[in-house]
């Protein structure tokens, strides 16, 4: 809240001096219209004197709340409220006002607390002279202002060790992978016809005769080394050309 400390104009000749004055005349001068009337002409003189001391005092104050209510924007909270003293001429005059602005810090934003305080200050400043009232605020809001850079620099120290953890998770993660493809063989699974399983790998052994297939009566394939077979076949090449010997037996 901005304040204008209120001020009150007076007269040095209040009303109701002239007719004690009128009544004091009248056993000192012999002419008692004179005394009146240039009685009357003083206090005119001194009542246009504080109408002219209200008017100047309400512009001056209305300039000074315009301006905390157009420096404050947003902050403001309704418009400005006055103090007035009535004048000589019947006529209201304000003494003295007030600007109620929002002066609160930002829930969880010292970025946005730290901006929030400087349209405060600039509010409190606004005016060309700024009351003890509006000084008070500014250094309010400098007290905020310092306190908001403060969060600022604790919430950057904050996130900077996040991203320092983050980067040391990610670096573990890649080496654990890097690890993980270095031991893959690459081993595709396939199905065959009577459901079996057989596994391929794509990484050849150091030596593995080349395999000979035979197919069995049952459909099945045996994987036979290279001697195996030679053997087989020459045993039967022997086989075909050595004729089979038959011997019967008669009997009488």
């Amino acid at each position: 809240m901005i304040i204008n400390s209120s001020q009150s104009i007076h007269s040095n000749n209040p009303l109701g001096s002239i007719s004690s004055r009128r009544v004091i005349g009248e056993f000192r001068s012999s002419n008692p219209d004179s005394e009146d009337k240039q009685a009357l002409r003083e206090q005119q003189r001194e009542e246009a004197s504080v109408v002219r001391q209200l008017r100047a005092r309400d512009r001056e104050v209305r300039a000074h709340e315009a301006a905390h209510v157009a420096a404050g924007g947003s902050l403001v909270r309704g418009g400005p409220s006055f103090t007035y003293q009535t004048g000589p001429d019947g006529r209201s005059y304000a003494i003295g006002g007030e600007v109620q602005i929002d002066v609160s810090a930002v829930a969880n934003d010292p970025q946005a607390t730290l901006a929030k305080s400087s349209q405060i200050r600039a509010a409190a400043l606004a005016p060309a002279n700024p009351s003890a009232q509006d000084l008070r605020v500014a250094a309010n809001a400098n007290r905020l202002a310092s306190q908001a850079r403060i969060d600022i620099a604790v919430q950057r120290r904050e996130e900077a060790q996040l991203e320092e953890n983050q980067r040391a998770v990610d670096e573990i993660e890649n080496t654990g992978n890097g690890n993980t493809r270095a031991g893959e063989t690459g081993v595709n699974n396939t199905i065959s016809a009577d459901g079996e399983i057989t596994n391929f790998s794509s990484a050849a052994p150091e030596s593995a005769p080349p395999p000979v297939s035979s197919v069995t009566a049952s459909g099945s394939a045996n994987l036979q080394s290279s001697d195996e077979v030679a053997a087989i076949n020459s045993f039967l090449t022997t086989t075909q050309r050595v004729p089979t010997s038959m011997l019967f037996n008669q009997f009488a």
